[in-house]
């Protein structure tokens, strides 16, 4: 009787193991952990609201009546007013830039000043915009004031400096009373501090 009480203890042992269920870990609830999602900070918008004044460099390509054509560099000074709605930014400017661009002889082109507004959109340390305004031009054969429309770029190297581009398109009509009309483009790269 002894082989049969081992046999049956194994297979009840063997039935028991098959049929008993897999235990890993315990019965309670799984934890679910969470995963932190990334925190962005907002990028501070810069605020565009005060004075400033700087320095331009250019370059002024005029096309006149006849043969009255020229070009040259230019150089200058301008100040400025800014007050940023935060989206959009709107200013005033007084700019004046010196040119000694001879026209073929017909005429030389000495300075211009200009009383400009501005308005363009904030992208926090850049601003674009449009300007446009009312333009004197001071030449050999008289004054004439004429008007002008361009686009800008300006970029807050810091809080306090700003570096930037402006692309102008002038029109002087009967300059001096000389019958001598001109078309004139100007590029002026500009640095300015802003108080």
């Amino acid at each position: 009787m002894k082989p049969i009480c081992k046999i049956t203890a194994a297979s009840v042992a063997v039935a028991a193991l098959l049929t008993a269920p897999a235990f890993a870990g315990n019965l309670a609830d799984p934890i679910v952990e969470t995963v932190q999602e990334p925190v962005f900070e907002p990028v501070p918008v810069e605020n565009w609201t005060g004075f400033y004044g700087g320095l331009n460099l250019g370059y002024g390509d005029v096309d006149g009546t006849g043969a009255a054509d020229g070009d040259d560099t230019t150089y200058g000074i301008h100040a400025g007013y800014d007050y940023d709605f935060g989206r959009y930014v709107i200013g005033g400017e007084l700019e004046y830039d010196k040119a000694d661009i001879d026209l073929n002889g017909a005429a030389n082109t000495d300075s211009v000043t200009r009383l400009k507004l501005r308005g363009g959109y904030d992208l926090g340390r850049t601003l674009v915009y449009a300007t446009g305004g009312v333009a004197q031009l001071d030449s050999s054969i008289g004054k004439d004031t004429g008007e002008f429309l361009g686009i800008g770029v300006a970029y807050q190297v810091t809080d306090r400096f700003v570096v930037g581009g402006e692309l102008l398109e002038h029109r002087f009509d009967d300059i001096g009373g000389s019958g001598v009309d001109a078309d004139a483009t100007t590029f002026n790269l500009r640095g300015s501090f802003r108080f």
